[in-house]
């Protein structure tokens, strides 16, 4: 926490600033504020630019753009000057020679189409790709030809401080503690990161990223908050866009998003298909010591895995436009899954001396299929205050996910028998949400906020493992592994926040309250827990505007880690017989205690987004790799399972960077520098029957880096480039090792820009792997795992009565400026 000493000297650094800022000599400021609007629609004008110049002179002294109401605030010196209004597609507006001695509202100003610029050139507008606010950093997929075919897991990928491993697990400065929202509500798949990976990247619209949000978002996710915005038209009349796109390995899909808007109502709809295969491979090189440390055994594992899937997701709503004030949006999803993995699996053992013995097989032949299906609701009314609305929002899904898999396991070099097992995984879950949010502005600048959120969660896990002795003896119950577990978790919550601006300086306090009551019932072992947990999160925000184009803030907020399911079920599940995972039933939740001090600055063709954070977290999730106790073929079985540590604290400083370095070339940067240190003891009973007491303290440092660049080459041939790197990464029982990976895209416009063609290579060294070095008392191995290989992928997108400028596409954002409420 920062020391009322510290903060001290920030108060009076800035405040020197001000005095000296106030001494210099200069002309009379006065602030010039209007509103721009559309003739037609008097919607506002979002980003359109303002520009004071000397009169009858090209030179410009002053300007700014409006925000997302059309208005705008320009401090200037007092005199005369030439006025422009300018925004994309639309006629300018300059008036000559216009005088001004004091503050001046120039009132509310309308812009007309310019058609022919609109019909020439302007089709598609050309907002930058990444978007960067203080509060928050919004990336837009629509511009983004590097995930043309890809998944949500793609996407996310190439969001700035996000990052997504080789198993798919996301994390959000390094934290992987991260909240997954879908259009402002929790992701209703059982498992959010394979359900990434199965939506396909053309359904979205655009991500946000919010490191530390306010008592206004949920309390869930100590590292923040990822919102995923799908696709809804919003264009007047009947519009829409079609994707098909086609790859090696596999990679076949399919998607439309039409909309038909009115006076009256909005019909949207976004449909897609997709086909694809995704080979994987996996080498773990493993060396088994005895207590004394002498090699006891060696085996080599090589898994050859061949994933496969195609689905289907459908969405369909009507947005009804009941008056001026009030709307009233209704939606209906269902997205399908069937696929599979046919993963080969060799093991390579050798005795003490690395003797060759023999080769043991273990194939998997898996069958999956998952099908959600969700109904949201939204309804908005605005009164006649401007900032004051009310909002409630619903959504009830229900999901299954079915796992059926057959493993074969054999001694290749005698063709002997070694096993035959069945498993099957039958999950079916029901998620409600209901929310209600209200704003009242009081003043001029002030806002009061308050809400209510209740989600309720309860899901059915059925989990049987079958094995016979002999190819033709039945099958039986493994009951170390069959068993059934019903769990239910309800978090209701209220919050309210109150906000202000006084000059240069804005603040908004907050506090939410949240019960969470946990039922956690394993059927077969009559394993009954309830857990009830009642937490405030507070939450603390403060700005002050430096200057028209830089910021400075200083924010905290409380933040809390539930464990899931998996975490919590004690039986292991079962993919690798030697290699298993299993939850602990005791585990608690994590709280966490967010800091961050940002800096934001725009110049003309920079924009610099910077933070320092802490993150300090009890009761800390960590996963600890331990000997069962038991072996099979000699090699000991280790099992990977969850517990709490007693502290680990998280510091960090990144740095977010947009620069147009011409015309035909913009560059995005983003760099993330942090340390991990933990303190906390595990202890366990090893196979030898000895207590070991492993020790989780450790300190160690890590930072990751991606850059994009986009290039608009002859002939109007668009290029994008996109590196990442992850720096080595030390924790207590082993390293993950650097990596380096590449992806880039090439994209033309065609049948006079109503259609694109797209190619992009997702890997393009083939390098996107997870390497990891593993030491315990009796086991140290090297594994490399990747996940997907290397991927060409062309798409084909067309247009129709659809114009370019999407400012008529952007949700609808409500007074805080967010694209959706997300209480």
């Amino acid at each position: 926490m920062i020391s009322t000493k510290k903060a001290f000297v920030l108060l009076f650094l800035i405040s020197i600033s001000t005095l000296f800022a106030q001494l210099k000599p200069e002309s009379k400021k006065i602030t010039i504020t209007g509103k721009l609007i559309e003739k037609t629609t008097s919607l506002p004008l979002e980003y359109a630019t303002i520009t004071f110049r000397k009169p009858n002179t090209t030179q410009a002294v002053s300007g700014g753009i409006t925000d997302n109401k059309g208005a705008f605030s320009i401090e200037i010196n007092a005199g005369t000057y030439d006025v422009r209004y300018e925004y994309i597609s639309f006629k300018t507006i300059e008036l000559k020679n216009q005088t001004f001695n004091s503050n001046t509202n120039l009132g509310t100003i309308s812009l007309e189409d310019d058609a022919q610029k609109l019909d020439a050139v302007e089709i598609r507008g050309e907002k930058t790709t990444v978007d960067i606010k203080l509060d928050k950093k919004v990336y837009n997929v629509g511009k983004d030809i590097l995930v043309r075919g890809g998944t949500v897991s793609d996407v996310l990928d190439n969001v700035p401080s996000v990052a997504v491993s080789a198993e798919g697990t996301v994390s959000l400065r390094g934290n992987e503690n991260v909240r997954i929202l879908i259009d402002g509500k929790p992701s209703s798949a059982i498992n959010v990161s394979d359900a990434l990976r199965l939506v396909s990247a053309d359904a979205i619209d655009k991500v946000e990223v919010v490191t530390n949000p306010s008592a206004r978002y949920d309390a869930e996710g100590g590292g923040g908050i990822i919102n995923i915005i799908l696709k809804k038209g919003k264009n007047q009349g009947l519009n829409g866009t079609f994707i098909v796109s086609a790859g090696e390995p596999e990679n076949s899909s399919a998607s439309a998003n039409i909309n038909l808007k009115s006076e009256q109502f909005n019909l949207f709809t976004t449909i897609g298909y997709n086909k694809r295969k995704t080979p994987g491979n996996t080498k773990i090189d493993q060396e088994n010591l005895n207590p004394d440390g002498s090699l006891k055994s060696y085996l080599e594992e090589r898994r050859d895995s061949k994933r496969f899937g195609q689905g289907v997701n459908v969405n369909f709503g009507i947005e009804l436009f009941l008056d001026k004030q009030t709307s009233w949006t209704n939606a209906l999803s269902y997205r399908q899954n069937k696929g599979g993995n046919k993963e080969n699996v060799l093991y390579y053992n050798y005795d003490g001396s690395k003797s060759f013995i023999n080769t043991g097989q273990r194939f998997n032949d898996l069958i999956s299929n998952s099908e959600n299906i969700e109904y949201t609701t939204n309804f908005i009314t605005k009164f006649k205050k401007d900032g004051h609305q009310l909002s409630i929002d619903g959504a009830f899904s229900q999901d299954k996910d079915n796992d059926f898999s057959g493993i074969e396991g054999t001694i290749l070099e005698t063709n002997t028998f070694v096993s035959s097992e069945n498993t099957k995984k039958v999950n079916k879950q029901n998620r409600n949400l209901i929310q209600a949010d209200y704003v009242l502005p009081i003043g001029k600048n002030s806002r009061l906020e308050a809400g209510f959120r209740g989600n309720y969660v309860d899901l059915l896990a059925d989990y049987q493992v079958q094995e016979r002795a002999t190819p033709t003896s039945p099958f039986t119950n493994i009951t170390a592994f069959t068993n059934i577990l019903a769990y239910k978790e309800n978090v209701n919550a209220m919050y309210t926040q109150f906000g202000s601006k006084i000059n240069k300086f804005s603040y908004l306090f907050g506090v939410r309250y949240e019960n969470s009551n946990i039922e956690v019932n394993q059927l077969t072992s009559n394993i009954y827990k309830t857990k009830n947990y009642e937490n405030f999160f507070p939450s603390a925000f403060l700005t002050y505007e430096v200057s028209e184009n830089s910021n400075i803030s200083l924010n905290y907020s409380k933040r809390i880690n539930r464990p899931r399911d998996r975490f919590i079920n004690p039986f292991a599940s079962y993919t690798s017989n030697i290699n298993l995972f299993q939850g602990n039933p005791d585990i608690n939740p994590a709280l966490s205690d967010a800091y961050d001090l940002g800096y934001l600055k725009k110049w003309d063709k920079v924009t610099l987004s910077t933070s320092a954070y802490f993150n300090h977290t009890t009761n800390s999730f960590q996963v600890v790799r331990k000997e069962r106790g038991d072996f099979i073929n000699g090699v000991p079985v280790i099992i990977n399972t969850p517990f709490n540590l007693a502290i680990e604290d998280k510091t960090g400083f990144e740095f977010t960077l947009n620069y147009a370095f011409k015309k035909w070339w913009k560059l995005n940067g983003n760099f993330n520098f942090f340390n991990s240190k933990t303190t906390g003891d595990y202890s366990y009973v090893n196979s030898a029957n000895n207590l070991v007491v492993q020790n989780f303290d450790y300190n160690a440092n890590t930072w990751f880096t991606r850059i994009t660049s986009k290039i608009t080459l002859p002939y109007k041939i668009e290029w994008q480039t996109n590196a990442t790197y992850n720096a080595p990464q030390k924790y207590r029982q082993g390293t993950i090792k650097g990596i380096a990976a590449a992806n880039v895209a090439f994209s033309k416009d065609v049948l006079k820009d109503m259609g694109t063609i797209s190619f992009n290579v997702s890997d393009v060294f083939n390098s996107r792997k997870r390497i990891q070095d593993l030491q315990l008392p009796t086991v140290n191995s090297n594994s490399e795992m990747q996940w997907r290989q290397r991927q060409f992928t062309l798409s084909f997108t067309y247009r129709f009565n659809k114009k370019k400028t999407d400012k008529d596409n952007k949700p609808k954002q409500n007074e805080n400026g967010e694209g959706e409420n997300m209480g």
